[in-house]
């Protein structure tokens, strides 16, 4: 069974699966797990989708990484 990335509650812990999509309910998830400076760029959507299993919390923690100066 998929996740509901368009209604469904994500977390931390949320599983990225095969259906995985950058929707608005996940936009709101990283812009608060992130900071208002969170945004999508093609080498982290990338990253995000490549057949690595990853929850939604190293997603986040990710991004953070890569835009920590």
């Amino acid at each position: 069974m998929h996740f509901d990335w368009h209604g469904g509650t994500i977390s931390r812990h949320t599983r990225v699966d095969p259906a995985y999509k950058n929707t608005q309910n996940v936009r709101r998830f990283l812009l608060l797990a992130c900071g208002e400076g969170f945004k999508f760029d093609r080498d982290f959507m990338a990253w995000v989708r490549n057949s690595t299993p990853k929850t939604m919390g190293e997603v986040a923690d990710e991004w953070l990484r890569r835009h920590s100066d």
